[in-house]
């Protein structure tokens, strides 16, 4: 990778578990970098990739694409994992319980100062006198 081609040089950073320094050729191809650092990170060549702002870089794709004095970030495969829970099971007991209908509306109780004026009125201001026993409060009889 330290050839030179036509005395044309550029110089190139690949950040892994450590940041190592390369000068390359234009012409250079990401490959060769790649089995390049496998052998100084020790590591699989199928478990190494490389990205630049982001990009997943391919194989085949010449540095002269990637300006000079830039740095690739090296990166190991990530494995995909399970979510915590299954989506499957997304909305499960919403989808068991089972539909009640909407009660009609009932009117509300008052209280307060509206609550007690209704108590005044009932025990005191139409209270007729009555002889005998006196009737409670949920007696239907006049």
């Amino acid at each position: 990778i330290n050839a030179e081609y036509g005395g044309i040089k550029m110089q190139i950073f690949v950040q892994g578990t450590s940041t190592h320094a390369m000068s390359v050729a234009p012409e250079t191809k990401v490959e060769e970098i790649r089995k390049r650092i496998c052998t100084l990170e020790q590591i699989s060549i199928d478990d190494l990739y490389f990205h630049y702002a982001g990009v997943p870089l391919e194989d085949d794709i010449s540095i002269q694409s990637i300006p000079d004095l830039s740095t690739i970030v090296a990166s190991g495969k990530l494995l995909g994992g399970k979510v915590h829970g299954s989506l499957a099971r997304a909305g499960k007991v919403k989808g068991q319980t089972p539909k009640v209908a909407k009660m009609e509306d009932k009117k509300k109780k008052k209280t307060g100062r509206c609550k007690r004026r209704i108590q005044y009125n009932r025990r005191f201001s139409t209270a007729v006198s009555a002889f005998g026993r006196k009737k409670g409060p949920n007696s239907n009889s006049a």
